[in-house]
């Protein structure tokens, strides 16, 4: 399949990172892009000919702003930066990370109020359409004067340093690049810094979190309308003028999509006149506990948007005006407060999918076997499904504890407040692939309480739900190794599968 390629230096949204990111997609450099590259360059140029004192470009950084640089050092003050500032540690974040990293530098840049020559954004996008991927480890960024470590391993191949991924070696920087047909550049003033002075690393990372995440509210109401059913409860709660009443977005989307899924269910149908008046808030609270998750997560996907499109280093160079601002653009507060919202958004889609879980395993609640076992006794069927839940449940409220209240104070005071970003988009990360195993457990809990409903079926859109997964996972007759079966659910849900089935069974859902 080929994809329009990601024009730079125009708006792009989260989905274009994600298509670059995940999905190969070309990038290339605006058009109209290129005279205002041209022009703050020029500026830049002007500026360091007539021996004006500018910081990052005639002076040092940080704390060492007031220590003026020789004209004849320009170039070495580039190299200095980048190869002193690149003290990341722990594992390297993943080529889907470096390779949105990549193409958000570089956007950052095309806007032409950095003062970076078009040969470095162009080495760049080179880089995203040849494959050369820095070795970027994702430790050591305080998230304010940017994520200058993880941008600074980011940037030391453009100069033939550091390392690269390259046709699946780790290479120098200097070689993955020669591989590739491409050639290292040689920094002028004001480059290095242009390079490293950003919010890209987390902006990256959050990015395709809140992709993902947004698809995952979806599939929490394909598990949960398929709880529903296997606990015989009901769908009056999401009646649409419950959610009128109480104007959100989110819960009307998520009522919207339950009602649809339980439609013409003969399990439903069965238990109509039953005694029982209301369903356990797991289940009756669907729409307001998945929506408000949904409400938070359109906010964070609008921030992590504009931030895609916001030019963060410093200082700005205003060529028109004959200006360069010293600000604080790079201070990853935006990013660092919505990742926070986002962690607690979806471990709450994690919290409340595995008390769906519970119900079913336990009899009491569920009327069905007790831990959906055929055998119990001899067999302890899905016991143990609930424990890895509620371990990985237990994990999120951890990594949930907002970073960005957080705070040390960096470059001997200069740099006195942080936002600790970094660490919000690594830890939301961290609680999206928590929450994904959560809801395949319930995926795979549902699809075995559906089966002792036989011979009453599903609606058509749980059916659909509880066929796919029944294409990768048999149904438990006895005790077996469940881990693979986890997988095989995971990957069915993350390779877009599932949702396929039921939409093509019931229409797009929200």
């Amino acid at each position: 399949m080929t994809m329009d390629p990601v024009d730079v230096g125009l708006p792009i949204s989260v989905a274009d990172v994600v298509r670059v990111a995940r999905h190969g997609a070309r990038v290339r450099l605006a058009d109209v892009a290129r005279p205002r590259i041209v022009r703050s360059r020029d500026y830049v140029d002007a500026l360091v000919a007539a021996d004006r004192t500018v910081y990052g470009i005639t002076t040092g950084f940080g704390r060492l702003a007031s220590v003026r640089i020789a004209a004849g050092d320009v170039r070495q003050l580039q190299r200095n930066l980048l190869v002193s500032h690149a003290m990341g540690v722990g594992a390297p974040l993943t080529k889907e990370v470096v390779r949105a990293m990549l193409l958000l530098r570089a956007q950052s840049l095309a806007f032409g109020v950095s003062g970076i020559r078009i040969e470095v954004i162009e080495l760049l996008l080179a880089c995203v359409n040849a494959g050369v991927h820095p070795v970027i480890p994702g430790q050591g960024s305080v998230g304010a004067s940017g994520d200058l470590a993880p941008l600074a391993h980011m940037a030391l191949p453009l100069i033939g340093e550091g390392k690269a991924e390259f046709g699946g070696e780790i290479l120098g920087g200097r070689e993955a690049l020669e591989r590739a047909g491409l050639t290292p550049v040689v920094l002028e003033a004001k480059e290095g810094l242009a390079l490293i002075n950003g919010t890209q690393a987390m902006t990256a990372i959050g990015a395709l979190v809140v992709f993902d995440a947004q698809r995952l509210a979806t599939m929490a109401d394909i598990a949960g309308a398929m709880s529903l059913e296997a606990l015989k409860g009901t769908a009056a709660a999401f009646d649409a003028r419950v959610t009128t009443v109480r104007a959100h977005p989110g819960a009307a989307a998520s009522a919207s999509n339950l009602r649809r899924l339980a439609d013409d269910s003969p399990i439903h149908a069965s238990h109509l006149d039953c005694a029982k008046l209301q369903d356990a808030y797991s289940l009756r609270c669907m729409p307001q506990v998945h929506g408000a998750s949904r409400d938070a997560l359109a906010h964070v996907h609008d921030v992590i948007t504009r931030e895609c499109n916001a030019v963060t280093d410093n200082p700005l160079v205003f060529a028109e005006t004959d200006d360069v601002i010293s600000a604080g653009n790079f201070h990853g507060q935006p990013i660092a407060l919505v990742m926070d919202y986002a962690k607690i958004a979806i471990a709450e889609l994690a919290n409340i999918s595995e008390r769906r879980v519970e119900h079913m395993l336990d009899p009491a609640v569920s009327g069905l076997p007790a831990f959906l076992s055929r055998q119990g006794g001899l067999n302890s069927g899905l016991m143990i499904s609930q424990y890895t839940a509620a371990s990985l449940v237990s994990e999120n409220k951890v990594l949930a504890h907002p970073a960005s209240v957080d705070s040390i104070p960096t470059s001997a005071n200069q740099e006195d407040h942080v936002s600790m970003g970094t660490t919000s988009a690594r830890q939301c990360a961290m609680i999206l692939e928590n929450a994904t195993w959560v809801l395949a457990i319930e995926l795979l809990n549902a699809a075995e309480a559906l089966d002792f409903h036989q011979p009453l079926h599903p609606g058509p859109g749980v059916g659909a739900a509880r066929d796919a997964v029944r294409t990768v996972v048999a149904p438990l007759e006895s005790d077996r190794m469940l881990t693979p079966d986890l997988e095989a659910v995971r990957a069915l849900m993350l390779s877009g599968v599932l949702r396929a089935r039921v939409e093509a069974s019931i229409g797009e859902l929200a």
